[in-house]
């Protein structure tokens, strides 16, 4: 056993593919896909070593596909069965794991694949290696058709699999300890002749680099699939019987055009000055996007930019307020107490938001609460500012409806990359910069005591901001929500549940024109 590969291999043992699927769908549902294998060799070495793993594992290949029901939802299932030759893949497994992609696309199913394997089938050489390329394909178009392609890695899965099927989810999770790498331990040390660090290749370690969205044993796998299904699928509505027709049915009426938000409360105190907004807004007692995802009936975190990185101060999920499904991007002021302001990586992760919205045609929600970017030498190299103008950039175009809530602070740059959306709303105490006034006092005059003036000339403050038509709402704090807690929580939440579903009701080129529209007749 290597040093990399004995954290790993401490893991519970993985359940085969039968087992796995009873754990996740809904008692009795699961039905086979599966047909037998079409490239069998009929004789020879490998006939042989086909025939036992057939008996040793029960299963006739190393891919097991079929559909059930999960909380009453279709789901397809794509699942690994190590059991059969270590869960290698050859030209019938690969066939068999592309029909069910296919067919899972055809009948607009979200799909749920869960590989554990060692790779490649060498038996079959390149043959079996080059029908990755097919899967991935496949695994592409489905995810085009706006279908969701969820992934579970199980212990271990390494080589092609992972390069193909097993890195292309939209969200991604992995068993405790689980062996999850391109390169095996074994093989490594037989090419390098060294190990492996200790657990670079372990889920955790994944996780902790933003490759993995969550590291979740079997028996938490239904109730996070459950979670997910709930944000992505559209809720299961029970038709009653049919009743008889009367013999001269009515017309139908006109459909209700899409309701108003509801109007917020007025405010109980006279509007704050600019300069009392930047104050308010950095009480340590504010509540922040954690807290505002605490009102959702629904949240599924996700973790960095699954490319390898992953940036505390800015926050990622799939969430749902009320009939309100959508991804959420936001900073978050408790996070970034500790891990520093926004950088590069967590903009990236921002541009995962923007694109996974896109790809499952869900709503995005940005959430704006910073007092700046990061602007360290690890910043600049790692191309802030290009990761900004790319934010701004891509939401701008985005297809899908867009709803940004200045929450508190706005400094700067890291800001303004969540600014652009069809609808923007602000809290009574939040405000918008290109610097904090401190800032740009000591630009202008050398000190900050002209800081409260500054912030009323540039106009950062809620009202300045709604008047010259960069903000579309405010969003009364009564007096302020560092001592409103839980009651300005929860106005936040149905406002921004109202104005989701506004927006999703609304025709898409309205939208997009409007969005570009409101920067136009700002005037310095």
């Amino acid at each position: 056993m290597t040093p990399a590969a004995a954290p790993a291999l401490q893991a519970p043992p993985a359940p085969d593919s039968w087992e796995l699927a009873r754990r996740i769908l809904d008692p009795g549902t699961f039905r086979s896909w599966d047909t037998p294998p079409a490239h069998r060799p009929a004789t020879g070495p490998y006939a042989d070593t086909l025939a036992r793993a057939r008996d040793r594992s029960g299963v006739d290949e190393a891919v097991v596909t079929g559909e059930g029901r999960a909380g009453g939802h279709r789901v397809a299932l794509a699942l690994g069965e190590f059991a059969f030759l270590a869960g290698s893949v050859g030209a019938d497994a690969a066939e068999r794991l592309v029909r069910a992609v296919e067919r899972a696309t055809a009948e607009r199913l979200p799909l749920l694949a869960s590989p554990v394997s060692g790779g490649t089938r060498m038996q079959e050489g390149t043959g079996a290696f080059v029908q990755m390329v097919r899967v991935a394909a496949a695994v592409r178009a489905h995810k085009a058709a706006g279908l969701p392609y969820l992934v579970h890695l199980r212990h271990p899965t390494t080589g092609g699999v992972l390069a193909s099927w097993g890195s292309l989810g939209h969200l991604t999770s992995a068993e405790p300890g689980a062996l999850v790498g391109f390169l095996g331990p074994r093989v490594h040390r037989e090419l390098h002749g060294e190990d492996f660090p200790p657990g670079v290749q372990q889920a955790e370690n994944l996780h902790r680099r933003g490759l993995v969205d969550a590291v979740l044993p079997t028996d938490r796998l239904r109730g996070a699939l459950l979670d997910v299904l709930d944000v992505l699928l559209p809720p299961r509505r029970t038709a009653p019987a049919p009743a008889d027709p009367p013999a001269d049915p009515p017309a139908d009426p006109p459909a209700d055009p899409p309701a108003d938000p509801p109007a917020d409360p007025a405010p109980v105190t006279a509007p704050p000055t600019a300069w009392q907004a930047v104050q308010r807004s950095r009480d340590p007692r504010r509540p922040g996007l954690s807290a505002l995802l605490g009102q959702a009936a629904t949240v599924v975190p996700l973790s960095g930019t699954a490319a390898g990185e992953r940036d505390d101060a800015l926050r990622l999920a799939l969430a749902r307020f009320g009939d309100a499904r959508c991804v959420v991007v936001g900073h978050d002021r408790d996070r970034a107490a500790t891990a520093g302001p926004v950088g590069p990586g967590g903009l990236r992760t921002a541009r995962r938001g923007m694109r996974l919205a896109a790809e499952l045609r869900l709503p995005l929600l940005t959430v704006i609460d910073t007092h700046g970017a990061d602007l360290s030498v690890h910043a600049e190299e790692g191309g802030l500012a290009a990761e900004i103008a790319h934010c701004l950039a891509d939401l701008t175009a985005l297809p899908v409806p867009t709803v940004a809530l200045l929450l508190g602070e706005g400094a700067g740059g890291a800001a303004l990359a969540l600014l652009p959306a069809d609808r923007i709303l602000a809290a009574q105490h939040g405000w918008l910069a290109p610097l904090p006034p401190e800032g740009a006092s000591a630009i202008l005059y050398r000190t900050a005591d002209h800081s409260p003036q500054l912030a009323a000339d540039q106009g950062v403050g809620a009202a300045d901001l709604l008047r010259g038509g960069i903000v579309d709402r405010i969003l009364p704090e009564q007096p302020d929500a560092a001592a409103e807690g839980p009651a300005f929580l929860r106005r936040t939440a149905a406002a921004l549940e109202a104005e989701l579903l506004a927006q999703s009701a609304a025709a898409p080129a309205t939208r997009l024109a409007a969005r570009l529209n409101r920067y136009r007749p700002i005037q310095p």
